[in-house]
């Protein structure tokens, strides 16, 4: 079984900037996405994937992507995704032996910036940059399905 092994966090400035090593617009939408399973199809640059994923329990989830031929990628963002799209730019940033991906939101998620580390093994000690803020792996709020439905720009303030 495939699985994806991630933790999530808000950012806390721009310090990560000086280490970044490459720069890519991403657009997705989804064609299911609930508690359970979400199937998202991606595009970024000139590759598109199919990506599907089980429910999260604790940091890890099943997760199966496949690369499909761009247009279809593109007539399926446009016609069949049934919630509203993600757009953003996505930074790699190595730390350490690990990769940090920093995810700078735009459109209705506007304002929003997270960064996500993969891991090995769910118990894969990391050290945090500083630039690391509040860890958000287990809010669904931050889950980019969820953000499809209910973007960033419509949150209550606090």
């Amino acid at each position: 079984m495939n699985q994806e092994i991630e933790r999530k966090f808000l950012v806390r400035n721009d310090a990560w900037r000086a280490h970044t090593t490459a720069i890519r617009p991403i657009r997705q939408g989804y064609l299911c996405a609930d508690p359970h399973r979400s199937v998202r199809i991606r595009i970024a640059g000139a590759d598109a994937w199919l990506t599907i994923k089980g429910a999260t329990q604790g940091i890890a989830r099943t997760e199966y992507e496949y690369p499909i031929p761009h247009d279809h990628a593109l007539d399926i963002l446009n016609h069949l995704c049934t919630t509203g799209e993600i757009n953003k730019t996505r930074h790699l940033v190595p730390h350490g032996t690990l990769m940090f991906e920093i995810d700078i939101f735009h459109g209705k998620n506007e304002g929003l910036t997270l960064a996500e580390i993969e891991l090995p093994t769910p118990d894969t000690p990391i050290q945090l940059p500083p630039w690391i803020g509040q860890e958000v792996t287990g809010d669904p709020r931050y889950f980019n399905a969820y953000l499809a439905r209910h973007p960033f720009t419509t949150w209550p303030t606090t």
